[in-house]
């Protein structure tokens, strides 16, 4: 997929986890992370956002980080308006720039693959967190396939994710997808 393409993906992440957050009514209702209810979840993924701008700037992560603002009260308008400023930096980006992350520096095309599959599989996580319609449409899910599964090996071991899933080979792939990161779509709710 070009970098166009992802931006499009970026774009389609954005609104479907916006459209799960206007229906949260439950702050602290337990999402499929046990160390997290919809707030901290909401919380993650704003203050991901919150990083992009900076990041894309040229930014290292030592100066990115002396510049985040605290969230506030209202996680709805914080996700508008982090949403949107991440939003606008990707699509002013040249995709070769070379971004300082706190593993590596990768090229904002890397990143970019990074923070919309983030923002994917977090989509599901509020879903499901608040009884919402989990379904993440087949874009969405292959995209986010094309960056987590060459990782398969690596996701575990990184601590960002529980142990993967067992899951056949012939199911869903939006159920892989899941089972990859550690998640059970067919555990209920």
């Amino acid at each position: 997929m070009s970098f166009a393409d992802w931006l499009e993906v970026q774009h389609r992440a954005h609104a479907a986890f916006g459209e799960r957050l206007a229906q949260v009514t439950d702050w602290s209702a337990p999402t499929p992370d046990d160390e997290w209810d919809v707030s901290a979840l909401v919380r993650h993924v704003i203050e991901e956002q919150q990083w992009v701008p900076l990041l894309l700037d040229g930014r290292t992560v030592g100066e990115a980080r002396s510049r985040l603002l605290p969230l506030g009260d209202d996680l709805p308008a914080e996700w508008r308006r982090y949403s949107a400023a991440a939003t606008l930096a990707w699509a002013s980006v040249d995709p070769q720039t070379m971004v300082n992350l706190s593993y590596d520096n990768v090229p904002a095309s890397a990143y970019l693959r990074e923070q919309a599959s983030d923002v994917i599989v977090h989509t599901w996580d509020l879903a499901r967190a608040i009884g919402g319609d989990e379904e993440l449409g087949d874009g969405l899910v292959e995209a986010a396939w094309t960056v987590f599964a060459p990782q398969k090996e690596t996701l575990q071991a990184s601590g960002l994710f529980a142990s993967p899933v067992p899951l056949s080979d012939d199911a869903p792939l939006q159920s892989r997808l899941l089972a990859l990161t550690g998640r059970d779509d067919r555990v209920a709710a």
